[in-house]
């Protein structure tokens, strides 16, 4: 990925973000993201993820998503997939091109995102904070966790895996792709489980971030 500008193709999917060394599992069976995939892995084995947003047909993408490089394929009897994506590098929307294949394609760069190969480690009270406030979040949830396994994983590794697969609406998954660093996204996570814990079990049934 040393050119700086690509084309990629892409899997628009709302609530499912990526990021470099994180793993996203995904079930791919709509016939033109199964095309997708085969096509991906006839190439590089790379697939854009990008979330949607509302309205429109096809739905307009948002500006920032995450280069997946298929890491494990599994290929179903009736021609559906179950693949594992690990994350390469966050990409900025350049513009998406008219393509005759079913799934979308997208010219985009790298500019900008150099801090996704070398991603700080967080300040001790920064870890701190975020471990008690996820402890909090947990057990409001009813989430069973295994505190012993997170106090293990590397500063990046917790922050971008919490953000993954976390609860909270779209815009608030995008805020938290589109951080600027580790750090950055640690401060908006404890921002966001404060806000959930306060907004639940009101009228609102998750996270909305305007």
């Amino acid at each position: 990925m040393a050119d700086k500008t690509t084309r990629l193709s892409v899997f628009p999917l709302g609530g499912a973000i990526l990021f470099p060394r994180m793993q996203l599992p995904l079930h791919v069976f709509e016939p033109r993201y199964r095309a997708l995939v085969s096509d991906a892995m006839a190439r590089d084995r790379r697939i854009g993820m990008i979330q949607p947003k509302a309205g429109g047909d096809p739905p307009p993408l948002f500006d920032i998503g995450c280069i997946g490089r298929i890491a494990h394929v599994e290929a179903l009897e009736d021609g559906r997939y179950n693949i594992v994506l690990e994350g390469v590098s966050r990409f900025r929307v350049l513009r998406e091109l008219d393509v005759t294949t079913p799934f979308r394609q997208l010219e985009v760069t790298l500019e900008g995102f150099e801090c996704d190969s070398d991603e700080r480690a967080l300040a001790i009270a920064e870890r701190a904070g975020l471990e008690s406030e996820a402890r909090r979040f947990a057990d409001a949830q009813g989430y069973a966790v295994d505190w012993e396994a997170v106090t293990r994983l590397d500063d990046e590794s917790l922050v971008n895996g919490i953000a993954q697969i976390a609860p909270f609406d779209v815009a608030a998954k995008q805020a938290l792709l589109e951080a600027a660093d580790v750090a950055e996204r640690c401060e908006l996570i404890i921002q966001l489980m404060q806000f959930f814990g306060r907004h639940h079990g009101g009228e609102e049934d998750g996270v909305t971030l305007q």
